[in-house]
């Protein structure tokens, strides 16, 4: 099985198959990531058959802030640490029974509030850091 790779620039994207905006959102959730916690490290985890072997990518500092997979219908942003993580804006829309994940569910034509994100994504960084 391949080794992860891990990727201190994220300007090497590791796309799901079909490029479309699935593709195109988690470019831009990328960009999100890394303008919220400089330093960031996105590895790409979990190569296997169900995912054309494209694998998942993994976005760390201090451990795992969140990982982003591609469905047919959505993309689905899982935060490690989310149940611990305040969220006044109300991101989360998915996992919302677990006990330490919780995760954003975004479909074709969702607008994802920007700011917000990234001021959840830097929690979840100082969460693991502290």
């Amino acid at each position: 099985m391949p080794k992860p790779t891990t990727q201190k620039n994220t300007s090497a994207k590791p796309a799901p198959t079909p490029k479309d905006w699935r593709a195109d959102t988690l470019d831009r959730i990328r960009t999100l990531i890394t303008q919220a916690v400089p330093g960031v490290v996105e590895e790409v985890k979990w190569r296997k058959p169900s995912n054309n072997m494209q694998g998942v990518p993994v976005w760390s500092h201090h451990g795992i802030i969140c990982t982003g997979e591609t469905y047919k219908d959505k993309v689905k942003l899982t935060f490690a640490q989310g149940a611990a993580l305040d969220d006044p804006a109300g991101l989360f829309n998915a996992s919302l029974d677990g006990n330490v994940r919780r995760a954003i569910d975004i479909f074709e034509g969702d607008t994802l509030n920007a700011t917000a994100f990234k001021a959840l994504v830097k929690r979840a960084a100082k969460f693991n850091g502290a």
